[in-house]
């Protein structure tokens, strides 16, 4: 079942690859001013007639959208899009590519062609991301191990000794994966855990020590740095 937004025209339900959401958001005046916040995800978007590859962000991006625009998307797990597109995460940050400069353009052409038929965009978008799964390179089996070991507030030099590999071989294999080192992905993680609970009616005070902050205004200081914006603005437009 669709996971559903109607205030914000959006919706999401799973992909079929593996913790992949697929997504579709239709703008309305409302809401078309608010950003996308670092979460340390790739997307491969359907917009006006092209697939664009959102590479992982480290502050948050104001994308443009013209009241009624439509958007249909996969959200990847993080980590997991590079092997699938064929590109390392960090040639990627904070970009917004063509997929025609990625792949053979006569072939996104078609899958493109494909989407603008669809009854069910979001099902085609899967059709896509499933074909080149199909023939891509495997995905690195570190990926999951260091973003379950961040989100439970593992250090550097832990997640390093027990996967057996060197702190530098360790940041050399995240920014390959995640657009970033590991460092930064655990800001971006554990952001997004903060933004969960305070939407979630978690007092600020509780959120922070939930979330891995230091104190309330440490949690602040962060969400500025990361976002742009106040944690009170980005709540009122949540």
């Amino acid at each position: 079942m669709d996971e559903v937004d109607a205030a914000s025209g959006y919706r999401e339900r799973p992909s079929r690859f593996g913790g992949a959401v697929l997504w579709t958001r239709t703008v309305d005046g409302s809401d078309g001013g608010f950003p996308v916040l670092p979460d340390g995800c790739m997307d491969l978007i359907w917009m006006g007639g092209r697939l664009v590859v959102a590479g992982p962000d480290t502050r948050a991006h104001h994308p443009p959208a013209a009241n009624g625009a439509r958007y249909v998307g996969v959200r990847f797990y993080p980590g997991t899009a590079p092997a699938l597109l064929g590109l390392p995460a960090d040639e990627m940050r904070d970009q917004r590519v063509d997929l025609a400069q990625l792949w053979s353009a006569s072939v996104v052409r078609r899958f493109v062609e494909q989407l603008e038929d669809a009854v069910d965009r979001a099902a085609a978008l899967d059709e896509v991301v499933m074909w080149r799964a199909a023939e891509a390179e495997p995905v690195d089996p570190l990926v999951r191990r260091v973003v379950v070991a961040l989100d439970n507030g593992w250090s550097v030099a832990s997640i390093a000794a027990a996967s057996g590999v060197g702190e530098r071989t360790l940041r050399r294999r995240c920014s390959a994966a995640f657009g970033y080192g590991p460092k930064t992905l655990a800001r971006v993680l554990r952001l997004q855990r903060a933004l969960a609970a305070a939407r979630g009616g978690m007092p600020l005070a509780e959120t922070a020590a939930l979330a891995g902050f230091a104190d309330q205004p440490h949690l602040s200081r962060e969400v500025r740095t990361l976002t742009g914006m106040s944690l009170g603005e980005l709540l009122a437009g949540a």
